[in-house]
């Protein structure tokens, strides 16, 4: 388990437990932290390996992790769970994302310093082996992705009218199935 989708101890030890859940419902485990507070909450990011996800999915997951954690019981206070989508200034977390967002501005950040930072902000060009490649003003780099400790996606118009298309898109695809249905429902009933 990477960092970047589990960062403390605890974090991996939920994720063995929350992982297979999420992933035989066939969804990603995008990211899961617990945080602290007066009652600490467990926040887990989930998506269909395709990308998105439907807030009556979130409850579903919620549903199914919740037995899991009564069963395991690994968190011993009182917490809250928290299932949601990545969001669109996203955690970038595998390896794979950083392909599937190629193009779209990020900012990361390394455990190390590389040549004489840790931070970067620039637009992801994709990988090439285990790297994560960066166009930055003065010019393109290469960053192990082993070496990044957090990266996400920069909130920018462009994204944000990306993913309101994507949307548009996904809905009007349920409209065309609504429609199919209804035209065999029509149809089954002029048979009768």
């Amino acid at each position: 388990m990477n960092e970047l989708i589990a960062k403390t101890g605890m974090d991996r030890r939920l994720a063995e437990i929350v992982q297979p859940v999420i992933e035989d419902m066939g969804f990603d485990l995008v990211r899961i932290r617990l945080m602290g507070g007066q009652v600490p909450t467990l926040q887990i990011m989930a998506e269909r390996p395709e990308g998105g996800i439907e807030v009556d999915e979130c409850a579903e997951i919620s549903t199914a992790v919740s037995a899991v954690m009564d069963v395991e019981d690994p968190i011993l206070d009182t917490y809250t769970l928290e299932v949601s989508s990545p969001g669109i200034d996203r955690p970038l977390t595998r390896l794979k994302d950083f392909d599937t967002y190629e193009g779209y501005e990020a900012k990361l950040e390394t455990s190390e310093m590389i040549d004489g930072r840790k931070r970067f902000r620039g637009v992801l060009a994709g990988i090439e082996g285990n790297e994560v490649l960066v166009n930055l003003d003065e010019g393109t780099v290469g960053l192990e992705f082993d070496w990044l400790t957090d990266a996400k996606l920069v909130l920018t118009d462009e994204l944000i009218r990306e993913m309101l298309k994507a949307r548009k898109s996904a809905a009007a695809l349920d409209e065309k199935k609504f429609d199919e249905i209804e035209t065999e429902a029509d149809a089954s009933r002029e048979e009768d």
